[in-house]
């Protein structure tokens, strides 16, 4: 297993990859050790977790560098992640013996109330994306229910598992609770199959969440899946485009445009639609791209040159199909994965900008009539984890995203993001199940009924 640069696509390190034996040996310890953890008390588990947010603070500038070797990320958002990932950790050592807390139930028994208890061994597979934030906010709260944890993570930032791993042993969370396994992908499925391994949980693209999903089905597990995402941002005729641009322009750029929650379809009502693109290009334009180890670095390179160059094909496919060019869609000249900030428009709708995802700096713009062509072309993808309405109306705008927009999450005026206090996850083809909030923390566990006469 190779970590490589993508400034310079130099090799940082490589790590050796575990024999399916040594694999086995690491889940039976894991097991072992989870049979004493889930035997712990709430005030020990908080005490680990507030003391993981503490390591993971004082290592931020250590993180967030890591984070930047190996794949991009400018050392602001390395920092803004890992304190994030903290927050998190903060959030279950606080409020998880609440959510977790039996449920009476006023039935003919004496007493009758829902348990909730820990499941045992689940299993992250995760992304390079945010390679701290996506673990942690699986693993904090599958620890507070006193569950363990086996994190297989993406294959190019190997040195980021390790180092999450090594945060929860200097909490004191025991040995081999969490684990952190450098394999690749063909050893998941036996990782799945093996009988201590109880659920899965999926961060990362459609076609990875449906083998993952057909393999823990085989094996009657549970999962939870994160996927892909082609979030929609309708600006209405009435939006407020001081508010709605750098917004949008924000959402669309955070982590170099590789997040599943970014903005990445701009469905314009035609009445605003020159001055839009007009501010959006202007901010976009503004952006600097360059070596993410500068502090006023805003766009470091993609993670991988070949993600790079399918990102590069999307757009060449768009603009054969119709689309036209506003600013970038030209692969700079010199070493590293680098693709500047693109804004396309007259984007239709089966335009390839927007039937697919569009996994970096590129705006696909799509020009509409009104609002309620704006809700269909919102809703004619297979995609449904953020979406957000821009209206100076702010009942008109809720209306239509609680009621009318399919996806996960809506917002009204404000980009899509997580956070630790509201469920977080998508339908459709970007998944199901939920993360996060108290949601999250009863995904992982045996919803018990208890019955006394």
């Amino acid at each position: 297993m190779q970590s490589i640069n993508p400034v310079n696509c130099q090799l940082i390190k490589e790590y050796p990859e575990p024999s399916p034996e040594e694999v086995e040996a690491q889940i039976e310890k894991t097991h072992q050790a989870w049979l004493a953890w889930r035997e712990t008390d709430f005030s020990r588990r908080t005490k680990i977790l507030h003391k993981t947010a503490e390591v993971l603070r004082s290592r931020a500038d250590e993180y967030a560098r890591l984070m930047c070797l190996e794949m991009g990320k400018p050392l602001a958002e390395g920092r803004s992640e890992v304190e994030k990932s903290a927050w998190v950790c903060d959030y279950y050592a606080e409020h998880a013996e609440g959510q977790l807390e039996s449920d009476l139930i006023a039935t003919d028994a004496h007493k009758s109330y829902v348990a909730y208890k820990p499941m045992g061994i689940v299993l992250a597979v995760m992304p390079w994306n945010f390679p701290f934030w996506q673990v942690l906010r699986f693993a904090a709260p599958a620890l507070m229910a006193g569950n363990a944890g086996l994190l297989k993570h993406a294959s190019n930032v190997p040195g980021s598992a390790l180092a999450i791993e090594d945060s929860f042993l200097a909490a004191g969370l025991p040995d081999d609770v969490f684990k952190t396994l450098l394999v690749g992908s063909k050893q998941v499925d036996a990782i799945i199959e093996h009988p201590h391994v109880k659920a899965v949980t999926l961060t990362g693209s459609t076609p990875a969440g449906r083998a993952v999903a057909a393999k823990a089905g085989s094996m009657l597990k549970k999962t939870v899946l994160e996927l892909g995402g082609s979030d929609p941002y309708l600006i209405l005729e009435d939006a407020d485009l001081e508010l709605a641009l750098p917004a949008c322009v924000t959402s669309r750029m955070i982590n170099g445009g590789q997040s599943c929650i970014a903005a990445k379809r701009f469905i314009v009502v035609e009445s605003v639609r020159e001055e839009f693109e007009q501010g959006f290009i202007k901010l976009m334009r503004d952006k600097k791209m360059g070596d993410p180890m500068l502090e006023n670095t805003d766009l470091g390179p993609q993670a991988r040159i070949d993600l790079r160059d399918e990102l590069h094909d999307q757009v060449q496919r768009a603009l054969a199909q119709g689309a036209r060019l506003l600013l970038g869609g030209e692969i700079p000249k010199g070493p590293g994965a680098f693709y500047p900030p693109t804004v396309l428009t007259d984007v239709k709708v089966d335009n390839p900008a927007n039937r697919e995802e569009l996994f970096g700096p590129v705006a696909a713009i799509i020009p509409v009539t009104d609002e309620e062509e704006a809700i269909r072309v919102a809703n004619d993808s297979i995609f449904g984890l953020g979406a957000c309405v821009f209206s100076k109306n702010q009942e008109r705008a809720e209306a239509i995203a609680r009621d009318r927009i399919e996806a996960g999450s809506c917002f009204v005026n404000a980009f899509v993001r997580s956070d630790p206090r509201l469920p977080f996850g998508g339908i459709k083809e970007s998944g199901y199940g939920r993360e996060l909030a108290a949601f999250g923390i009863r995904e992982f566990v045996n919803i018990k009924t208890v019955y006394i006469k």
